[in-house]
């Protein structure tokens, strides 16, 4: 896509990060968004609220502050009931409004298949923007939510999975990052990003890109939900999360000991998934405790940045 030059604008696609930042005032920068998907719970409340966490993540993920957003909506109009959409657009207006923002409007399309999502609006002073580019040999990797979501929503559809046994994975879900962000400004970290589609793994390679090192990562480590390594092994894995781990196969490198459903598991496809922050060693406990206050779904280390070549990673 063509890439726009003002010195206003902050942050753009070239750097493959969370969100776009453009500058309006000295102190004051835009941080704009948009993410929206087909369901992944039956639940439509539960997929509004979903959906509308996922989106303002990348706003969390740059270090800004929500201030409201618009509604994107796909709905087969003849199939499914609108009361069913109000259902969805209750679940993403009670999420905004956790997220101290206001929903504004928004546009619909008829569409074969349901889809739901926001373009997210915030702001941020220039000078606290957090990116995915300044990651630095010896940072410590932290996770704040556990992995899993797209192994347990795929059990789900493939009736491998009750709706009540995805409790769990529906409440990390709907969890605001904004406790992750409140803990990583108060701390001060060089890079973050959230884990979505592209799985940790897939993240993790493109904020090491964008920042020139490499990383070591702790696959024990690694928080993951109750049942998503039972249900990988009984297959219940996406295509995304295939396609992370094949996409994956230059960049990355396993011990032997790491078995081959913690492979896919570290390459699954999230929705809504934590801040993946990499902060200065010397701050890393601080910001575990912060997390802990916050008391955000995890607070874990799970690896470190070192020297090497940009985008490459290391498991063990």
């Amino acid at each position: 896509m063509p890439i726009a030059t003002d010195p206003r604008i902050l942050v753009d696609a070239s750097r493959r990060d969370d969100a776009a930042v453009f500058q309006v005032a000295p102190d004051r920068a835009i941080v704009a968004t948009v993410d929206f998907f087909t369901p992944i719970v039956d639940d439509p409340y539960d997929f509004g609220r979903i959906a509308a966490a996922n989106a303002f993540s990348d706003v969390y993920a740059m270090g800004a502050t929500p201030l409201l957003a618009l509604n994107v909506v796909g709905w087969p109009r003849e199939a499914l009931p609108f009361e069913l959409l109000g259902e969805v657009l209750r679940g993403g207006a009670d999420v905004a409004r956790a997220a101290g923002a206001f929903v504004l409007g928004g546009h619909s399309v008829d569409d074969p298949e349901p889809k739901y999502g926001m373009v997210a609006i915030g702001e941020v002073a220039p000078s606290r923007i957090i990116t995915n580019a300044g990651a630095r040999p010896g940072d410590t990797l932290v996770l704040t939510k556990p992995v899993g979501t797209g192994i347990l929503s795929t059990a789900l559809k493939r009736d491998l999975l009750a709706e009540a046994d995805l409790a769990v994975a529906v409440a990390v879900m709907t969890t605001l990052n904004a406790g992750a962000a409140r803990a990583m400004l108060a701390v001060g970290v060089h890079a973050a990003t959230d884990v979505t589609g592209f799985g940790l793994l897939g993240h993790l390679s493109t904020l090491l890109e964008a920042s020139g090192a490499a990383a070591e990562l702790e696959a024990a480590a690694v928080p993951i939900l109750p049942r998503a390594h039972e249900l990988a092994e009984r297959g219940a894995v996406p295509g995304g999360t295939t396609r992370n781990a094949a996409s994956l196969a230059g960049a990355v490198t396993f011990a032997d000991r790491v078995d081959a459903t913690a492979r896919l598991l570290l390459a699954d496809a999230q929705t809504s998934g934590g801040l993946l922050i990499a902060v200065p060693p010397e701050r890393s406990r601080a910001l575990v405790a912060a997390l802990e206050r916050e008391e955000t779904p995890a607070a874990a280390i799970v690896g470190r940045v070192v020297a090497g070549a940009a985008g490459r990673i290391a498991v063990e």
